[in-house]
């Protein structure tokens, strides 16, 4: 049996997000998942596979970074492995690195998102070199969705041939599981008679919070029926929101941020739209989660949000940036019934017929037949 290491920078993006995917690939292979240490590990344990922990941090950090290349490499020697697959950034320049120098193979990167389009002077440079050194290391890259594929083309980030596995998206989504007929709970504190809007996702800068936040507070002015859920954490030290946006947040009684939870299936059928103004994305998966849901979705015109949402078929596409534009778009599905009720009559469908995990799954499986 082949060996595979399937790598990432946190746990999470392995242990949650690829679990299903890691399950199925460690049948056909003897297969290890790498990541930062966290408790999310043992979920992938309890499943039978195996684990190894090496501390990456997220951010860019040169003596932790060189730590962490010296420990992956050593634990590349030691299990050495036929092929080795990275997502996220900083696990994919390690990893990459570390494989080459180890002599594996086979290296594969996919690039979930990209970073440096929103950075600007020193910082931008920096990143697009490392991604640069990343795809000179790679046997294989993987660009998640057409948008990132244009953008590393575009910046001449490698020369290499790139291709996307079906309509994109790194794990697919279980249709079975997110399904609107299913019956849930309503969580605390919706309300029969309001319309809610719900963003899922990190409460960051970057996600557009600022643009969201500024929008709704119009709206909720003179629409005392109208609420804006806030699902997901804060990440103070990476990426905090603006003060006047926290205090907007904190000052709104029609704003509920109600961190983390474990299951968004009952928040989504709940509400009526999933407002996503980010800045960037790689391949948004509360975009896919919601419209498996029958929800449709606002966007900005970013990689991976655009090649989800098709404008005024399954839900609205905004400049990002844009606290004018998303709020009118807003407004547009709260009020015009019939768009909305088309919109969510198409949602699942697109969602099923492109994005179904069997799909991407088994476009995955194809690439690792041809080239392991």
């Amino acid at each position: 049996m082949k060996k595979l290491l399937r790598v990432s920078t946190i746990p999470s993006s392995l242990a949650v997000f690829c679990r299903r995917q890691l399950k199925l690939l460690s049948l056909s292979y003897d297969l290890t998942a790498v990541s930062s240490p966290g408790d999310e590990l043992r979920l992938l344990e309890s499943d039978g596979i195996k684990v190894e922990a090496v501390e990456m941090k997220r951010n860019i950090s040169p003596l932790s970074d060189i730590v962490s290349l010296w420990k992956m490499w050593r634990l590349m020697v030691r299990l050495r492995p036929d092929a080795v697959h990275s997502i996220t950034p900083k696990a994919g320049l390690i990893s990459m690195l570390a494989a080459r120098l180890a002599g594996v193979p086979v290296r594969i990167h996919t690039f979930t998102g990209l970073v440096w389009p929103t950075s600007r002077g020193l910082k931008r440079h920096l990143l697009i070199a490392m991604d640069r050194l990343l795809c000179a290391c790679a046997t294989e890259v993987i660009p998640e969705g057409k948008g990132v594929l244009n953008d590393l083309s575009r910046m001449r980030i490698t020369s290499k041939p790139m291709t996307v596995l079906g309509y994109g998206n790194i794990r697919g989504i279980d249709c079975d599981y997110y399904d609107p007929d299913l019956q849930f709970d309503t969580p605390d504190g919706f309300e029969q008679g309001t319309f809610n809007f719900i963003f899922i996702g990190r409460i960051v800068n970057d996600k557009g919070i600022r643009e969201l936040v500024e929008a709704f507070s119009e709206i909720s002015a003179v629409r005392p029926g109208t609420r804006l859920w806030l699902v997901g954490r804060r990440e103070e030290e990476l990426d905090p929101l603006p003060a006047a946006t926290s205090s907007l947040i904190r000052d709104n009684c029609q704003i509920i941020e109600v961190g983390e939870v474990s299951d968004v299936r009952p928040w989504l059928a709940a509400s009526q739209c999933l407002v996503l103004p980010s800045y960037r994305e790689g391949f948004p998966n509360s975009v896919i989660e919601a419209g498996a849901m029958g929800l449709p979705s606002i966007v900005t015109d970013i990689n991976g949000s655009n090649e989800i949402i098709i404008d005024r078929v399954n839900g609205l596409i905004v400049p990002p940036r844009d606290a004018v534009s998303l709020q009118k778009a807003m407004e547009t599905l709260l009020d015009d019934d019939t768009i909305r009720n088309k919109m969510e009559q198409t949602a699942r469908e697109m969602i099923m017929s492109r994005f179904d995990q069997d799909i991407v799954y088994d476009a995955l499986a194809d690439l690792y037949k041809r080239i392991i």
